[in-house]
């Protein structure tokens, strides 16, 4: 497993609120924003009370605050804190969603290249845009510094395994079919790379590709689903 956040590592930033989190500039290389933190709660109970299916399955509020009449007060506490992140979330104008990640369903169809959400990838977006994480029970994410890794599409054997599923030159045709299937988001960690740990709790705001970015996007992937592992429980706008 990765080591925990060390204090100083390049690109991401601490902080000691929601009001710095959200107000924090990504610039001079950061586009990593951490607010670490120590929630209150009965997590697993409210996981192990949700009895989520195989897959990725959405928790409304209603399912929640049903939930909670059947919890012990721990649990409840638990549940208070989910909604009251989401409500935080809200009132600044985010989308929060929360999720159960019991494992993941394959592909219909295998892909020449790997491009789920637990391969190494960076978050596109066609104006100013933030991903926003937090792991709440269960295995969290992870990261990479952007000089730590390569795209998988600018290595040259697997630029040219694609190029031949494509069946056609390497122009202008090729470029829009990786972008198309997302090939130019996904990132491969090169023999020197150092994985850091999301943690539990923690709340994330890293930075996405977009034009015009004043920082690299942040690099980072789900954890490897682990059969018996219990499923996840995680928050992302």
């Amino acid at each position: 497993m990765p080591p925990p956040l060390p204090a100083d590592y390049p690109r991401i930033k601490r902080v000691a609120s929601f009001h710095e989190l959200i107000t924090t500039p990504f610039s001079n290389g950061i586009n990593a924003v951490c607010w670490p933190r120590t929630l209150p709660g009965d997590f697993a109970e409210v996981v192990d009370h949700l009895n989520a299916p195989l897959g990725i399955t959405t928790i409304d509020e209603d399912q929640l605050q049903n939930l909670s009449a059947n919890l012990t007060p721990a649990g409840q506490l638990a549940v208070s804190t989910l909604l009251n992140d989401q409500r935080l979330l809200r009132e600044h104008g985010l989308d929060p969603v929360l999720d159960t990640v019991n494992g993941y369903l394959p592909p219909d169809e295998p892909e020449p290249l790997r491009t789920d959400v637990c391969s190494f990838h960076v978050d596109s977006a066609t104006a100013e845009a933030d991903t926003w994480l937090c792991t709440y029970f269960g295995a969290s994410s992870e990261l990479l510094r952007n000089d730590q890794a390569q795209r998988h599409i600018d290595i040259p054997a697997t630029r040219e395994h694609l190029l031949a599923q494509h069946g056609g030159k390497d122009d202008a045709d090729f470029l829009e079919y990786l972008s198309d299937y997302c090939y130019d988001l996904h990132y491969v960690p090169l023999p020197n790379a150092e994985p850091v740990i999301f943690g539990l709790h923690n709340l994330w705001r890293i930075a996405v590709q977009y034009p015009g970015s004043p920082v690299p996007p942040c690099i980072h992937r789900a954890p490897d689903p682990i059969p018996g592992q219990p499923p996840r429980l995680l928050l992302i706008s």
